[in-house]
């Protein structure tokens, strides 16, 4: 019998002809033992059929898309027909959804590369540990666990760690000084999963007052609670690269419950998702109630937003310049 799936797994008519009417199907994993992140992100302009698409690895030995592992982003692929819970992309992304809002398979084959010393690809079953978790009606979040293999030029890596899952719809102009059409030029997203029953995840925006929490979760001892306030603060930043190396979260919950987490950045890599969001990802250490778990935090802007942040650095002395990958050298507090 065929599947039923929600709604929100398929993709969503668009409620007008606007042609910056987006659709995101993001998946992100990682390899904490090794350093290692992956993430794999279409991006759907569905009323001018064109979508982009990209896939990254890296690891702390390389932080922008041209020194990472590996980084292949493709930009106005003809958008099919296709289903989202079944779908094949020019780049070699593949998604099928087996169990509607918990299970997809999540697949990844370089399109360009025929010497199998370089090749790239990912087989990967995610399998969701708590329902979407939805914001307004066109967005979703979801913490899950992620099972395959990655096979990386010529080296097969096993993956059995925590990661994520988003979704948005909806129209996402790539104009504007801020992220999204708002007034805040950067912001953060930030999740961390130590089991099944002990888990956090926060989306910030900085409209002025700081990087505020918008959106969110507590899971503790089993039990789910939204966010209801918090806060997201950079404590540290590379002097060279300007990306975050220290980050802490404190969030507030509906239930009155509070957390305090503290992250180091394990990796980063800093790109355009989209040519109004520039992320700077980062595999992340979290300590927060008496355990330590791994996850993600995310330093992002829009393109006004870090090249002005970038160019004030600059002014005050502290320029990115090469990263210096020595071990052991300091870490420079963000001013």
């Amino acid at each position: 019998m065929p599947t039923e799936h929600h709604p929100d797994d398929q993709f969503h008519p668009p409620t007008d002809a606007d042609p910056y009417w987006t659709e995101t199907c993001w998946f992100t994993f990682t390899v904490p033992e090794r350093r290692l992140s992956g993430q794999l992100y279409p991006f759907f302009r569905t009323n001018q059929r064109v979508l982009s698409a990209g896939a990254f690895f890296w690891d702390e030995t390389g932080c922008t898309p041209t020194d990472a592992l590996y980084a292949r982003q493709f930009w106005h692929l003809p958008m099919s027909d296709q289903p989202l819970t079944d779908i094949h992309l020019p780049n070699g992304i593949s998604y099928r959804c087996t169990e509607p809002q918990r299970r997809w398979e999540v697949a990844y084959d370089d399109p360009d590369t025929d010497d199998p010393a370089e090749a790239v690809s990912v087989r990967l079953a995610f399998d969701g540990i708590a329902p979407p978790h939805h914001l307004g009606g066109s967005h979703l979040d979801q913490p899950g666990r992620f099972r395959g293999t990655i096979n990386l030029c010529g080296e097969q890596i096993a993956v059995d760690a925590y990661g994520f899952r988003d979704r948005s719809w909806g129209p996402r102009s790539q104009f504007g000084l801020g992220i999204h059409g708002t007034s805040a030029r950067c912001g953060g997203y930030s999740y961390a999963t130590a089991s099944e029953q002990d888990a956090f995840h926060a989306i910030t925006m900085d409209f002025g007052t700081g990087s505020l929490a918008i959106h969110g979760y507590l899971l503790r001892d089993g039990t789910w609670s939204k966010v209801r306030s918090g806060t997201r603060q950079v404590v540290d930043r590379d002097p060279h690269t300007a990306h975050p190396t220290a980050v802490t979260v404190d969030l507030v919950d509906e239930l009155g419950r509070t957390l305090h987490a503290e992250g180091r950045c394990q990796n980063s890599i800093g790109l355009y998702l989209n040519p109004n969001l520039y992320s700077i990802n980062c595999l992340t250490e979290w300590s927060f109630d008496g355990v330590t778990a791994f996850g993600e935090d995310h330093d992002n802007w829009s393109a006004t937003g870090i090249r002005r942040f970038l160019r004030s650095r600059r002014r005050r002395g502290a320029a990115p310049t090469a990263p210096d990958r020595r071990p052991g050298h300091e870490l420079g507090r963000e001013g």
